[in-house]
This record gives C-alpha cells, sequence and structure tokens, in this order.
C-alpha cells in the first residue's frame, strides 16, 4: 500500500519504499551437522580407547538430570568399572582466592612431564540467583588445558552438592576407565562440599594463605582434621617470611588434634603456584603418604569404605527422587504446605502425613 504522505496535500514530505523483509536466518551458515547419538557399548569402547570427545559426551549424560540421560550413564558406568580403580585421586581444597586453579595448573603440568595422565574435576559454584555458573577454571589452567593428556571438566554446584558429589564419583571412574592415573577434585570451598569430596579422594590436599589473619582459626574449623597435607601458597618474594611462620603455626596446631585413622601425621609444606617453587617436595609427600598408607593397609579399608558410603548415599537419592516424584505426594505437596504455612498442622506432623501416603500409594501397587 502506497504510504498516504506521499499525496500532493502533504506538500514537503515524502516516504521512500521499504525493502523486502530479508531472512532472519544467514542463508550462507552451513546446516548444523548433527552429533551422532552412540549406543552404551559404543560409549564404553571410546572410553576404553581413551576418545576424550566420547569420554567428554559420556560425561555430559553423567551430569543430566533427564531419565533417560540417566539410565544410558548408569549402563556405561556399570560396564567401565571392572577398568577402574587404578588412579591416584586426590582432592584439593581452599578458601577462594588461595591459589587452587593456578597451583592445579603447576601440579598437573610436574605429573605430566613426568609422563603421566590427568583429570581435573572441578566443581565450579553456581549462583544462588541466576543459578548460573562461569566455569572459567579452564581459563586459569592455560598451560595444563593445552596438553593432550590432560582432561580438564568444570561442573556446576547448580545448588546440590550433594549432587555434584555423586555424579564427580562417577565421573571419576570414567575417566580411570580413560587411562587417566591421576585425578583431581577440586572443590568449590566453601565449607560443606569439602566433606563430600573426601569421601571419594585418597589424599586430601588443604591450600592455605599466609598473612591473611590468625593462622590458627584454622583450627576451628573441620576441614583441618580431614586434611593429609597442607600447603602455604604464595611463598615468593617478601612473603616467604610470613608463609614459614604460617607454616610453623599450622604445624603446632596439628599437634592439637587426636591420631588420624591412617596413622599418617599431615604435614606442612610451602611453595609458590605462580612461581613453580616447591612443587617436588609437594608430590614426594603425597607419594610418600601413598605408599604409607598401601603398606599399612588404610588405602585399601578407605576405598572400601568410600564405596559403602556411596551406596548409601545412592539409596538416599533414590527415595528422595521416588518420594518427590510420586504422583500422590505431588498433588498433596502443595496443600500440606499450606496446613503448615497456615499453622493449622506441625512441620512434623505433616511430614509423617506425607510418608504415610507414600508407603501407602506404594503397598497399593
Amino acid at each position: 500500500m502506497e504510504h498516504p504522505e506521499n499525496d500532493d496535500q502533504y506538500k514537503g514530505l515524502k516516504v521512500n519504499k521499504g525493502i523486502s523483509d530479508v531472512p532472519t536466518v544467514n542463508p550462507y551458515i552451513k546446516k548444523r551437522v548433527q552429533r551422532k547419538v552412540y549406543t552404551p557399548s559404543e560409549f564404553v569402547d571410546g572410553i576404553l580407547k581413551g576418545n576424550i570427545t566420547i569420554l567428554s559426551q559420556a560425561v555430559t549424560l553423567v551430569e543430566s538430570s533427564k531419565h533417560e540421560h540417566q539410565q544410558i550413564a548408569q549402563e556405561i558406568i556399570e560396564k567401565c568399572l571392572p577398568f577402574a580403580g587404578k588412579s591416584v585421586r586426590i582432592g584439593i581444597t581452599g578458601v577462594p582466592g588461595a591459589g587452587k586453579s593456578t597451583s592445579i595448573d603447576s601440579f598437573g603440568m610436574h605429573l605430566i612431564n613426568q609422563g603421566r595422565k590427568l583429570a581435573v574435576l572441578a566443581i565450579d559454584p553456581s549462583s544462588e540467583r541466576s543459578k548460573g555458573s562461569i566455569l572459567g577454571d579452564k581459563t586459569r589452567m592455560e598451560t595444563l588445558s593445552r596438553e593432550k593428556n590432560a582432561f580438564i571438566r568444570p561442573s556446576p554446584s547448580a545448588g546440590s552438592l550433594g549432587g555434584v558429589a555423586r555424579k564427580t564419583r562417577e565421573t571419576i571412574v570414567l575417566c580411570e576407565a580413560a587411562g587417566f592415573d591421576t585425578v583431581f577434585v577440586e572443590t568449590v570451598g566453601v565449607g560443606q562440599s569439602e566433606t563430600a569430596v573426601h569421601s571419594m579422594v585418597d589424599f586430601f590436599l588443604l591450600i592455605q594463605l599466609a598473612g591473611t589473619g590468625d593462622e590458627l582459626q584454622g583450627i576451628k574449623r573441620g576441614i583441618m582434621e580431614m586434611a593429609d597435607g597442607i600447603i602455604i601458597n604464595k611463598a615468593d618474594g617478601d612473603n616467604i617470611d610470613k608463609a614459614n611462620l604460617a607454616a610453623a603455626q599450622f604445624r603446632n596446631a596439628l599437634h592439637l588434634f587426636p591420631p588420624s585413622e591412617s596413622g599418617w601425621f599431615p604435614k606442612v609444606l610451602t611453595y609458590s603456584g605462580y612461581y613453580n617453587l616447591g612443587i617436588k617436595e609437594i608430590w614426594d609427600m603425597v607419594g610418600e603418604y601413598m605408599e604409607f598408607t598401601k603398606k599399612n593397609g588404610y588405602f585399601n579399608y578407605k576405598r572400601n569404605e568410600q564405596a559403602k558410603y556411596w551406596m548409601y548415599e545412592s539409596i538416599n537419592d533414590t527415595l528422595r527422587d521416588k518420594f518427590y516424584h510420586n504422583p500422590a505426594v505431588e498433588g498433596m505437596l502443595e496443600q500440606t504446605e499450606k496446613q503448615v504455612l497456615n499453622n493449622e498442622i506441625s512441620s512434623f506432623v505433616a511430614a509423617k502425613r506425607m510418608i504415610d501416603l507414600f508407603l501407602d500409594n506404594i503397598a497399593a501397587k
């Protein structure tokens, strides 16, 4: 339709014709190639051959919350189990800013240069508001991320540390089956996740900083009791004396704790992750610990205890999932919640009613 503004009665006005609509999608973009869908057996074959692409896709299935993905993931894990368990699993934790990622970059390159294959599983904290994660650990592991014998996989905590911890343990199995002989698990460093990570690793390494306040505050946290080794980062330049003083204070603090179950007394070392100073001494300590615990039988005992722990954790997760996805429970949950909010019934009575409803519904089937 011609613009009415171009009529002679509207002198001084002229509207040109517009151009025809262009397609919203660039016609020169090639059609996206569909990713091949593998069967569980093909996944396992690829993982056992060390195919990183297939390993990454398998880890994505493990992390997925979709029921069909979980079924495939569990089948893959089951078939990979006989080929797992041969790596050294190391948990690495520390307060935010302690230099965990930079240290892992240095530690990893030290191991890669020794001919080892390293998998780094980093749990990245998710925002409570947006639920998103930066997943930027690779940017702080510049050297390691370019190595073909290194596999770095950041995972979002997504507000559920327990769920992520279980999936991280399953990912360890896949990485070990793919031939990685060393596995690092980096925690979010917020307190609660350390317990879960401690239950899936052989050696628990705590990274501390000097000159950030009273180092003896560390003895108030249960994390000190879990540590098999404590290392003071940024021991370089003008900070060397402070780092040595902090190390002495931590050594004194450790004497206040009861002996560890393994019989090992944690060592305290100083190093600089940025300048690669003292890295060899740290890995000599890890090697000494592994030899010590294998000799006294604690290594196998701990692995068995961890397997039992995760069996019960899996039972708890499955029961929780079955409960909240039960149709009878879903139908009554909102109404029961309103009764609690209106002070019509107590939280404990409401919980018992919902559980009884769930059990009756299961029995009826």
